[in-house]
């Protein structure tokens, strides 16, 4: 059976498509503003704006699961409301549909968090996140909500990215001593979402690695792995800095972790090529 990603071109994104053609299972993405490079796939365009597209896309394609990966940072018109006019089209249709949510939701002060914890955000992007959340699952009950951490991949990601350009003296900033969350691997949070997508789960999950790190913890383990001087690494706290926002914020995901087969490794297994 089809399954519909939405949010195609971006990382999580580009991923999921990978493994879900690598199975054998047809896939049509979405992009907002341009297709990506993932092969073996169907491309259309999709705003989530615009409640007619969303509800003409999910009936032409037929999907059987449908996942949303997109990521519309603190625009509330596509973070917030986007989800819910997609939960209402999945929903209308007879659709699966787990919606990728972020530890964003929460503001930290409780530092530990599992999937019980009601939202309580303290930026913008948070605010959408969580109003997503509790829009989806209301207008669409058998919607999966998967929260998730920082994402990290094979030299890919944005954090990544930032590690390697910080060491060499191109990008201004710092890496957060003070700033702390739970990595997971692209490859794992794509299987486990797919995973779900997959079965009669429903509800809110937490799809984070098993490792709480610092950003800078996370970047000295990045520059070891790819051979870079980690103490070129500029650090710094966020507490106080011109960067507001949650700073420890540990998804617990062992509950979800005990309904899944897809390992969420931490970063300190996944970074040092370990299995």
């Amino acid at each position: 059976m089809t399954i519909l990603i939405i949010g195609g071109s971006g990382y999580l994104g580009t991923e999921l498509i990978r493994q879900a053609a690598a199975a054998g299972q047809p896939t049509v993405a979405t992009y907002a503003t341009e297709p990506g490079s993932a092969a073996r796939t169907a491309w259309c365009h999709l705003d989530l704006r615009d409640p007619e597209q969303v509800d003409a896309v999910v009936a032409e394609v037929g999907a059987r699961s449908v996942v949303n990966a997109s990521s519309g940072q603190a625009d509330w018109a596509v973070t917030a409301q986007g989800p819910v006019r997609l939960a209402m089209a999945t929903a209308r249709h007879g659709c699966r549909l787990v919606h990728v949510s972020s530890d964003a939701v929460f503001s930290g002060s409780r530092v530990h968090y599992d999937e019980l914890s009601l939202p309580d955000p303290v930026t913008p992007y948070g605010a959408a996140k969580a109003a997503a959340e509790t829009g989806v699952l209301l207008v669409h009950p058998q919607a999966v909500v998967a929260r998730t951490s920082l994402i990290i991949g094979d030299g890919r990601s944005g954090h990544e990215r930032a590690v390697r350009e910080l060491a060499a003296g191109t990008r201004d900033g710092c890496l957060f001593t003070d700033d702390i969350r739970c990595p997971v691997h692209v490859a794992d949070l794509a299987a486990a979402v797919l995973e779900l997508a997959s079965t009669n789960a429903h509800g809110v999950h937490h799809l984070a690695g098993a490792d709480a790190l610092s950003r800078h913890e996370l970047g000295v383990l990045i520059a070891e792995r790819d051979g870079i001087d980690a103490s070129r690494l500029p650090t710094g706290l966020r507490a106080g800095s011109a960067f507001p926002g949650a700073l420890d914020v540990r998804l617990d995901s062992r509950a979800t972790q005990r309904k899944l087969r897809t390992k969420l490794r931490g970063a300190r297994r996944f970074l040092v090529g370990q299995v």
